[in-house]
């Protein structure tokens, strides 16, 4: 079965349609690697490994379905290989890095649905709902291992994916624990730390990702380390879309309840800046009422939420476009970099 094109999960305009071919042309060139690693591992965690990636959109009977043929849209994979090619090396150089941050990543997802008690994952049970909590567990923990060794022969690069490893274990811890903190007082979550643990639990990874390809096309360490940083700007605005989607998404295009991260009372940042608007007070009694998430979402809204978290993740996005332009590299990989950028902080508008 043909998965459908990328593109069409992100949008009609132009830049997106570019940005989908992008993502599309990195599955293509990643799916055989990622595929050769998992079929590595125990049978019974490849099955599940498989069912966590959407390889084949498979259930847990190891049947193909339709609703998980696409899989994920394969961002981190896509920035590795574009990595790779603003070293002005062939994106198949890239290939190792991309399948290293694609474990990582489906391993961040696999544990994060068990944390946050997310029953749904790209419209379907989530593993853990699917198979249970220990064998997502230790099939998350396979994923991470394959992923670490994926990297063996290159230790500057394994190095180099061990602390992102580190940023995006601490920026989930740091999610776990504003979790727990009031919406208001002295002990309200600032924007400040929300954008701390975004960087860390999402724009780890992705700058990782870009770095990683690089360093594997061979460019000098100053350019690798901007490359991080850009992608690490793109990780806060990638997760400050992701709460837009959380709130706004169409169920359709993310697989989850609309309203659903007010329902369950999340940290995100519409919310944490719709705070210190006039509607503030009222707006914390009704978060984390499942009967009033409508009402809450109306209230982000008209305090502006909406539109300041558009507008900081526009900021990063300019961000990361700026430290693209300080950089030697090849324009036409940083043009494909740059309507992804685009395309992926648009997918809100």
């Amino acid at each position: 079965m043909t998965a459908p094109a990328t593109a069409d999960a992100l949008g009609s305009r132009p830049e997106t349609l570019a940005a989908g071919r992008i993502l599309d042309r990195a599955r293509e060139l990643v799916a055989p690697a990622l595929t050769d690693a998992v079929a590595t591992l125990h049978p019974w965690i490849a099955e599940m490994a498989a069912y966590a990636l959407g390889h084949g959109g498979t259930d847990t009977g190891g049947r193909g379905t339709e609703a998980d043929s696409r899989g994920g849209k394969g961002v981190r994979q896509a920035l590795a290989l574009l990595g790779a090619e603003l070293a002005g090396a062939p994106a198949a150089c890239g290939v190792p890095a991309a399948v290293a941050v694609e474990l990582v990543h489906t391993f961040s997802l696999v544990h994060d649905d068990i944390m946050d008690g997310d029953a749904l994952r790209r419209g379907r049970p989530a593993l853990w709902k699917a198979y249970g909590t220990g064998p997502a567990v230790l099939a998350g923990d396979a994923l991470l291992a394959l992923a670490v060794g994926t990297l063996s022969t290159a230790p500057e690069a394994a190095r180099r994916l061990s602390a992102a490893l580190d940023d995006l274990v601490r920026g989930q811890a740091d999610d776990l624990l504003l979790a727990r903190r009031p919406w208001t007082g002295p002990e309200a979550v600032t924007a400040g730390e929300y954008e701390t643990m975004a960087e860390r639990k999402t724009g780890a990874l992705l700058g990782c990702a870009l770095a990683l390809g690089a360093q594997l096309g061979g460019v000098d360490e100053r350019i690798v380390a901007a490359l991080d940083r850009v992608g690490r700007h793109l990780g806060v605005a990638f997760q400050i879309v992701d709460d837009l989607l959380g709130i706004w998404g169409d169920p359709e295009v993310t697989g989850k309840p609309v309203h659903g991260d007010l329902r369950e009372g999340k940290k995100t940042f519409p919310v944490l800046a719709a705070l210190d608007g006039p509607y503030g007070p009222e707006l914390a009694q009704l978060l984390g009422a499942r009967d009033t998430a409508e009402r809450a979402a109306d209230l982000v809204a008209r305090a502006g939420g909406r539109t300041a978290a558009l507008r900081e993740a526009r900021r990063h996005l300019a961000a990361a476009d700026a430290l693209l332009d300080s950089v030697p590299c090849s324009p036409h990989a940083a043009g494909e970099l740059r309507s992804l950028l685009s395309a992926l902080t648009r997918r809100t508008v």
